[in-house]
């Protein structure tokens, strides 16, 4: 039984793109999938597919070697609009570099969208 399909997203694509594999397939979820969306759109990973299995589906990635590092963030802290440069500091190896994942009454978004719309949410993980 999982308890955070997240978790395991982040666990799986971390450990193949460390062994230099060219894709892998993780448990789907509905913010799984929106976080894929988002590391997509960052560049991160390819095309990724949703396999129905019968029962929640599983995701197809296929990786680039682009990722240093991911992790989800437990406890999901909540965020207001102007904190985030504090929990840069804490998650990410540098300014600029790396993305936070939000999850805000807009959706799922980056922090740095965040900012710009200049609301908060519930830090969900990091990538970079």
């Amino acid at each position: 039984m999982r308890q955070d399909t997240l978790a395991d997203v982040f666990s799986i694509i971390r450990n193949a793109e460390k062994v230099g594999k060219t894709g892998c397939v993780t448990p789907a979820s509905n913010l799984a999938r929106e976080v894929l969306k988002i590391i997509q759109k960052l560049g991160y990973i390819g095309v990724f597919e949703f396999i129905d299995n019968g029962r929640s589906g599983k995701f197809r990635i296929e990786l680039k070697s682009k990722i240093n590092g991911c992790n989800v963030i437990k406890p999901r802290y909540s965020v207001k609009a102007g904190e985030f440069e504090k929990f840069e500091k804490r998650f990410l190896p540098a300014r600029g570099f790396g993305i936070l994942i939000i999850s805000t009454t807009s959706g799922v978004i980056t922090h740095e969208e965040a900012r710009e719309k200049n609301i908060g949410g519930k830090l969900i993980g990091y990538i970079y």
